[in-house]
């Protein structure tokens, strides 16, 4: 079975200060031309959506410069909510381990990733987090969560949608569009049991 976990884009819920997606139909065949034509104009960060470390490092790596490895693979989602602390970071990523999955961590809820869950996070063999809010991290000061983070090349997926997985082991395929020296990019995140 294959579940989709990604927002639709343009219905979306926007980070503060983000342009929102648009849409402009070029070409219409209900206006009579040959065939239909879209052009896009969206923030990177819109959507579901993949962060690349160049998002808050002057260095980091761009979305074109990622393994795609890092996007397919045996994810685990748990559910979290509130405020994530540093131990309970470490009971996940537990479970995670347990479960064979600990390179993919998929967060469900509304959760808060607090910097000394991310310091937990950075230390561990973990590869690419996941949310379901629009930024990891507080939404009002999400900069030092990223920086740790991003700083120890884990890959952030925001604007996940988990409210109908139940937690356990699933395989995710969240490939980002090739935006080459992109800080990040849309993607169609999926989960197959």
């Amino acid at each position: 079975m294959i579940l989709d976990i990604s927002q639709e884009l343009f219905s979306c819920r926007v980070y503060p200060g983000d342009p929102a997606p648009k849409r402009e139909r070029i070409s219409s065949m209900a206006e009579g031309a040959l065939y239909n034509l879209t052009a896009l104009s969206l923030c990177a960060h819109n959507g579901t959506h993949a962060d690349a470390p160049f998002h808050f490092l002057r260095d980091g790596k761009t979305i074109g410069a990622l393994d795609p490895e890092i996007f397919l693979g045996p994810a685990f989602v748990c559910t979290c909510v509130g405020e994530l602390t540093g131990e309970r970071a470490e009971a996940v990523l537990r479970l995670a381990e347990r479960a064979g999955a600990g390179q993919r961590l998929l967060l469900r809820g509304e959760c808060t990733v607090t910097a000394e869950a991310a310091r937990v996070f950075a230390a561990s063999s973990l590869r690419l987090l996941g949310v379901e809010s629009q930024t990891v991290g507080p939404e009002e000061a999400p900069m030092e969560v990223h920086l740790i983070l991003l700083g120890a090349e884990k890959v952030l997926l925001e604007g996940l949608r988990l409210q109908r997985v139940p937690d356990g082991r699933y395989f995710l395929s969240a490939l980002p569009l090739n935006l080459g020296d992109s800080d990040g990019a849309p993607c169609r995140a999926v989960l197959m049991t």
